[in-house]
C-alpha cells in the first residue's frame, strides 16, 4: 500500500516536508499545497518555491493545482512536466469558501456538465501525457448522491489515480466519512483509487487496509514507489470497476500532522517517542526562525503546528490553550515547554473514527 501525505495549506510547505522526511519518513508521495493559476499564466512566488525541484530533493513530490479552466490546467501541467515532475494532481476537494466561490476545488463539483467538458478539453490537449494527471475529489457538493454521476464522468478518462475523500463540501472535515458511497465509487472507478479521510492512527489505517487493501501480498508499485504500469493497465481495462474493488493507496492528512510518525508506523516502524518529538520540534522552530525572519511569524506558525501536534500528548487540553493564547515568542516557548514537560506521548491508538 502506498502512503501519501496530503497538503495542508500553510503547514506542509517544502520546509516542513524536508524535515518530516528527514526525521520520520514512511511517505511514498508528498503533495504540495494547492497552486493557483492567475490570468496571463502567473503563479505566486510562494508557489514557485514549492515546486522548485531543488527544494524537493530526496522525496517523491506531486504538485497539486486548482483550476476550472482547461487552458489554465494545461499550461501549469506542461510547466510542471517540463520541470521533471511525472504527476500533477487536480484538486476537486477543497471546501474553502474563497475557493468554491470561484468554482474551483469542490466548487467545481456542483457543475458536472462543465466538469465533463473541462476534462474533454484537458485530455484532448494533453494527449498521451494526460496519463500523468491524477484527481482528488469529494463525493459531492450538496449531497452524496452526486457521486454516482461524478463517478461516471471520472470513469471516462485515463486518470492516473483518483483520491476520494468521502465527505461533501458543506461537511468540511466534520462528521464521519460516508463509506457506503465510497464503496460504490470504488466499484465504479476505472482507475486506481486512493482513500483519504479520518485516518488518525495505525488502528484506523489497519481497518481501511483490512477492508479495501490487497491481503495476498500483491505489489501494486514499481521500484520507485509509483503505481506499476501493469496494475494501472488492469484498472483502465476493468471498466466495470476498479481492480478487484481494492484501493491502491491511502492519503494521510490531519492524522500525520498530529503524529508525524504515523506513516512510519504503517510501514512497520516505531511510534514516535518524546525525545524524537523534542528534536523534531526544535528543528521546526530553528527552520522557521531562519526562513521567516519575523519572530511573530515564527511563533504563529508553530501555534498552527501545535494545534495538531498536541493531539499526540496525553492530557494536553489545558496546556494547548496557553500555547494558542501566547502573544510573543517567549510566551509561546514557555507554554510549549510546559506541555512537553508535563504530558506524555500517547502510546496506543485512540478510538477509531472510521466505521463501517
Amino acid at each position: 500500500m502506498n502512503i501519501y501525505y496530503a497538503p495542508l495549506e500553510g503547514i506542509t510547505t517544502y520546509l516542513y516536508r524536508q524535515l518530516h522526511n528527514k526525521y520520520f519518513g514512511g511517505v511514498d508521495k508528498y503533495f504540495t499545497p494547492f497552486i493557483s493559476v492567475f490570468p496571463d499564466h502567473y503563479i505566486k512566488k510562494r508557489d514557485e518555491r514549492e515546486i522548485d525541484p531543488a527544494n524537493n530533493e530526496g522525496m517523491k513530490v506531486v504538485p497539486q493545482v486548482l483550476a476550472n479552466s482547461s487552458k489554465e490546467l494545461v499550461w501549469i501541467f506542461k510547466k510542471l512536466i517540463s520541470m521533471g515532475y511525472d504527476e500533477v494532481n487536480l484538486n476537486l476537494g477543497c471546501p474553502s469558501g474563497t475557493v468554491t466561490a470561484k468554482g474551483r476545488g469542490s466548487g467545481f463539483l456542483k457543475e458536472p456538465d462543465k466538469l465533463e467538458i473541462f476534462f474533454d478539453e484537458v485530455f484532448d490537449a494533453l494527449s498521451d501525457d494526460a496519463k500523468m494527471l491524477s484527481v482528488k475529489t469529494r463525493i459531492g457538493y450538496l449531497d452524496a448522491s452526486e457521486m454516482e454521476h461524478l463517478s461516471e464522468i471520472y470513469a471516462k478518462y485515463p486518470i492516473k489515480e483518483l483520491t476520494i475523500h468521502p465527505r461533501i463540501r458543506k461537511q468540511f472535515y466534520k462528521g464521519v466519512p460516508d463509506m457506503e458511497v465510497f464503496e460504490k465509487a470504488l466499484m465504479m472507478s476505472s482507475c486506481p483509487v486512493c482513500y483519504n479521510g479520518n485516518v488518525f492512527t495505525l488502528d484506523d489505517y489497519n481497518k481501511i487496509n483490512d477492508r479495501y487493501g490487497y491481503q495476498d501480498g500483491s505489489d501494486l508499485h514499481d521500484v520507485n514507489g509509483d503505481l506499476s504500469k501493469d496494475i494501472t493497465l488492469h484498472y483502465h481495462m476493468n471498466t466495470a470497476g476498479s481492480a478487484d474493488n481494492k484501493i491502491s493507496s491511502v492519503m494521510l492528512g490531519r492524522g500525520i500532522v498530529a503524529d508525524p510518525s504515523l506513516a512510519r508506523q504503517i510501514k512497520g516502524g516505531s511510534h514516535m517517542d518524546k525525545a524524537e518529538f523534542k528534536e523534531f520540534r526544535r528543528a521546526l522552530e530553528a527552520m522557521y526562525k531562519e526562513n521567516l525572519k519575523d519572530g511573530n511569524n515564527v511563533f504563529n506558525k508553530m501555534k498552527e503546528m501545535w494545534f495538531y501536534m498536541s493531539q499526540s500528548f496525553e492530557g494536553s487540553e489545558g496546556y494547548i490553550k496557553n500555547i494558542l493564547k501566547s502573544k510573543s515568542y517567549a510566551e509561546y516557548l514557555a507554554a510549549a515547554n510546559t506541555l512537553e514537560g508535563n504530558c506524555d506521548i500517547k502510546s496506543g491508538p485512540n478510538a477509531s473514527p472510521v466505521s463501517f
